[in-house]
């Protein structure tokens, strides 16, 4: 399975997802409640999650480590966004499908980089991480355009110790959280994140290292461990 292949698989599940969550139409920037989407907000927000995982505050925990596992999902959420993002783009642009949306992105800047192995995570660099990353908030802020975006993803998921292949499982695995969250009420607010002492992200990070990567099969544990 080339790079290619794995990009076409998660912006096809991307564009299930937001249809299923947003309904049909979605890309016209309202979802099926009439509420504004805006894809540049998300991505912005999550980034900020994202930098609340390094320890870049100087008056509290400054020799804690970075989470890295919640960076990976935290990555992942982001990339859900920026997906969402081009989606949108091309459709009102009249760019193009999924294939061409692909297509281009396989053509960006930083693509071949990424695919690469994965680099080392090194708490020292954690703070200039942080910069590469609010750097990448300046642009999705200021109005750059979606392929610029993308590079900025690419560069900072790269320093984060992510690359495609690490990008793709985690994303999968998500997806199938978010499944299984609007199938048990996350919308209506029924349903319940934290399971005992644990996040659904945690569990699902657990469920992973348990080398349990089949949609089915990691839906299913889910369930058991959801009940």
């Amino acid at each position: 399975m080339n790079y290619k292949d794995k990009l076409l698989e998660m912006f096809t599940l991307q564009q299930t997802l937001n249809d299923e969550t947003n309904g049909k139409n979605w890309e016209s920037g309202y979802n099926k409640h009439n509420r504004i989407i805006n894809w540049r907000r998300c991505i912005y927000m999550e980034c900020a999650e994202l930098i609340d995982s390094f320890n870049w505050k100087h008056w509290k925990d400054i020799q804690k480590d970075p989470d890295w596992d919640n960076i990976k999902i935290e990555i992942v959420d982001i990339w859900h966004f920026v997906m969402s993002l081009g989606l949108e783009y091309y459709k009102n642009s009249n760019l193009g499908d999924i294939k061409k949306l692909v297509d281009d992105v396989g053509d960006t800047k930083y693509i071949k980089d990424f695919c690469k192995e994965p680099n080392l995570q090194s708490s020292s660099e954690s703070l200039e991480i942080v910069n590469n990353i609010e750097h990448f908030m300046r642009d999705v802020l200021n109005g750059e355009d979606f392929y610029k975006i993308v590079d900025d993803f690419f560069q900072s998921a790269s320093h984060c110790g992510l690359n495609l292949d690490i990008l793709y499982k985690f994303y999968l695995a998500k997806n199938v959280l978010n499944q299984f969250r609007q199938d048990h009420g996350y919308k209506d607010g029924k349903y319940k994140k934290i399971w005992g002492d644990k996040e659904d992200n945690d569990v699902m990070l657990e469920i992973l290292e348990d080398k349990i990567l089949d949609a089915k099969a990691l839906y299913l544990e889910l369930e058991k461990r959801y009940q």
